[in-house]
């Protein structure tokens, strides 16, 4: 049974690529032939799109996919029965213009809309224009989505359905002033955000009243970009909290339930970054009260569908309400796994107007399942700038057991600037925490991404990390554990050996199968192999220079660095995107990314990436005759550290400017980030203009 998600539970395959999933709760077969929908659109794209239209396949509902041009060839539109395409790359014009998707449900026929998460999936608008064509949205009706989606109205709604609430203003923010004034009320610091927003998007944390007029610019601007809604409430932010969430499912026969909680602290930016469930913080009690209020909550709006009550919780377990998503979370897959219920799936039923099939008391908790959301960002630049690329090679790691990948990509898909850089969602399943997190660091370690900058590297410290081991985690973890940014797996001298034997072992295989030919009995030259015993090399590792030697034994070499003797075994196959080697007993699963003739060597090891230079004893006594190409000085100049398009330019020629300065503001995946002066100095030139899109180290401005 190696391979199971939930014990000896039933296993219902699904997906492309056989995918398994636990299903307990899934009592009979029949239940997915339930008549429900004959054909139903997925207003989304991407990896939630494709995770949809697989449950629709194993209901047998036919599907429509809506794309962008730019999205003519991806996996969701291939999965699709249908395609309908609905406009331009930009989302305004694409997945958030109603009109274009409205006439895609008319000529196609669809009876019924699926959201998925972001874009509509929270527009009470897009709800009414689909009651009004007879077409049923699969979410929760129009009230629920303009009470629960409104933070405004929502957290009247809680107080009065006894729910648990953070101390605020309940109003519509106006201006900059206005957001000073109440922010002296309630008492810094205070938490700036969207009313109609989610997902991180147009939320600011305010220390001071300069902070609070920048965060109310910033978060008033990324609000109307995402959501089409500028208005901004105010609250108190509750520091080194966590977020933990239930996950609730009402129908329109009056019924709900809760589905258990995910720990969800694991954040950048308040995006989240890792996700768990349950949460090793809470107690039964604790988590029953949590599960009980969210329930009174959904009951309080008639809540029909799937939904998710957050709660901000301190170190006491009090907890609080922060908001309440009228949708499919990103994270619901761990929830799927402790449950084994598939939510689409219950979606879909209660949309057609079947009651739940379960009770509170069949609800479980069986084992433990991580999800990590594997992004196309740079982890080095502020936990996560964003990347883009086309992925040349990717290879997800479903051999592994009780490993679940929700993707919607595939080798040659493009990351572009214009949506979300999320590559996958990782999902590992074990029997407890332990096993669930071991799967998971085996996951990251065999999962195969080029083409883009990702960040595995980060996804794996954190998971490995001690303070995350025991559960000792807050939304602030990573500024707390990495207080000067994250800078990769910091090597012991131990797993430093064993990186400079595995890459001395690679260097010395590819020069032997270049020296390797098919010898010619007919050959008119000779060739003369050589006779190498022992290879003395010279490796340069983080600006360090070690002397190693190595010999070879069949697929074993014998590699000597540092006064200690390493064996490292393999197949040493070249060409293969994965690498197992045994170095002295201890399995590791290696990528070599890049090998040039000149002895740059990447190597992803431990989940970082190192870089190494390798050169024979010869070779590297010559190099110290080559002249370095000099740094560039960067003071005076101000480049784009991600891809994006240019928002504003505060600044023209000839402008003094002081250290910390706004220059500019670049937006990338609906975040903008504000680019300021490295040094107080006159502007020399500005190379770009509000409208520009930029690449990653293009040139934006100059200083004297």
């Amino acid at each position: 049974m190696a391979g199971l998600w939930v014990g000896e539970a039933a296993l219902v395959t699904a997906g492309r690529r056989g995918r398994r999933w636990p299903q307990p709760l899934l009592r009979s077969a029949a239940l997915w032939t339930l008549k429900t929908f004959d054909k139903i659109l997925v207003a989304n794209r991407g990896e939630i799109a494709c995770r949809v239209i697989k449950t629709c396949k194993k209901m047998g509902i036919k599907t429509v996919a809506i794309h962008s041009d730019v999205d003519a060839s991806s996996v969701h539109v291939k999965m699709a029965d249908e395609a309908v395409c609905v406009g331009p790359a930009p989302t305004s014009k694409s997945y958030l213009n109603m009109d274009a998707i409205m006439e895609a449900i008319k000529k196609t026929g669809a009876q019924a809309v699926h959201p998925g998460y972001g874009f509509l999936s929270e527009n009470k608008e897009f709800a009414k224009c689909l009651a009004a064509a007879d077409v049923i949205f699969i979410g929760p009706d129009t009230h629920a989505i303009q009470a629960m989606g409104d933070k405004i109205e929502s957290k009247l709604l809680a107080k009065n359905a006894k729910v648990n609430t953070i101390p605020g203003f309940d109003g519509v923010v106006k201006d900059a002033d206005e957001a000073v004034r109440i922010a002296r009320e309630i008492g810094y610091p205070v938490m700036i955000k969207a009313s109609a927003g989610g997902g991180g998007k147009g939320m600011r944390i305010a220390w001071d009243d300069e902070e609070t007029r920048d965060g109310f610019r910033f978060s008033s601007q990324e609000a109307a970009s995402s959501f089409g809604d500028d208005r901004l409430l105010i609250e108190k932010f509750i520091d080194n909290p966590r977020h933990i969430e239930v996950q609730v499912l009402g129908d329109k026969h009056g019924n709900a339930l809760w589905l258990n909680e995910r720990e969800c602290s694991i954040q950048r930016r308040n995006q989240k970054v890792v996700e768990e469930a349950p949460s090793l913080f809470l107690d039964s009690e604790t988590r029953r009260a949590m599960g009980e209020q969210a329930v009174a909550l959904a009951k309080a709006v008639n809540y029909s569908s799937a939904g998710t009550v957050e709660f901000l919780v301190d170190s006491k377990k009090n907890f609080y309400f922060l908001e309440m998503n009228t949708r499919l979370q990103v994270e619901h897959p761990v929830t799927e796994c402790i449950t084994g219920l598939d939510l689409v799936q219950e979606m879909i039923r209660v949309a057609k107007g079947y009651p739940l099939r379960h009770k509170q008391a069949d609800i479980p908790i069986n084992g433990w399942a991580v999800e990590c959301r594997v992004y196309a960002e740079d982890p080095y630049k502020s936990f996560g700038l964003p990347s883009i690329g086309r992925l040349s090679q990717y290879q997800e790691p479903l051999h592994l057991p009780g490993v679940r990948v929700d993707s919607g990509i595939q080798p040659g898909s493009d990351i572009s600037i214009y949506y979300d850089p999320m590559i996958s969602k990782l999902i590992t399943y074990g029997s407890d925490r332990r096993e669930a997190l071991k799967r998971m660091e085996d996951a990251l370690d065999n999962y195969v991404i080029r083409g883009v900058t990702h960040n595995i590297a980060l996804l794996r410290e954190v998971i490995i990390n001690s303070r995350f081991v025991k559960g000792d985690i807050n939304t602030k973890f990573l500024s707390d554990v990495y207080p000067d940014g994250f800078k990769g797996h910091q090597l012991t001298e131990n797993e430093r050996n064993q990186l400079l034997a595995i890459a001395s072992s690679l260097f010395v295989a590819s020069q032997l199968r270049a020296h390797h030919f098919q010898e010619d009995e007919n050959s008119r030259v000779p060739i003369v192999k050589p006779q190498v015993a022992n290879w003395e090399l010279s490796v340069k590792l983080h600006d360090e220079v070690y002397t190693v030697v190595a010999s070879i034994s069949g697929p074993t070499f014998s590699v000597e660095v540092d006064e200690s003797k390493l064996n490292v075994t393999g197949a040493w196959n070249l060409a293969s995107p994965l690498l197992s080697v045994n170095v002295d007993g201890t399995q590791r699963m290696i990528q070599c990314l890049s090998r040039e003739a000149g002895g740059n060597m990447s190597i992803q090891f431990l989940g970082t990436v190192y870089k190494v230079h390798i050169l024979t004893k010869l070779a590297a006594e010559l190099n110290k005759f080559m002249l370095e190409k000099a740094a560039e000085d960067t003071s005076s100049i101000l480049r784009s550290p991600m891809p994006g398009m240019v928002v504003a330019v505060s600044v023209k020629p000839g402008d003094l400017v002081a250290e910390g300065q706004e220059i500019c503001v670049i937006e990338a995946m609906k975040m903008q980030n504000s680019m300021t002066a490295g040094k107080t100095g006159k502007v020399k030139s500005v190379h770009c203009k509000a409208g520009d899109t930029v690449g990653e180290g293009d040139l934006l401005v100059e200083l004297e």
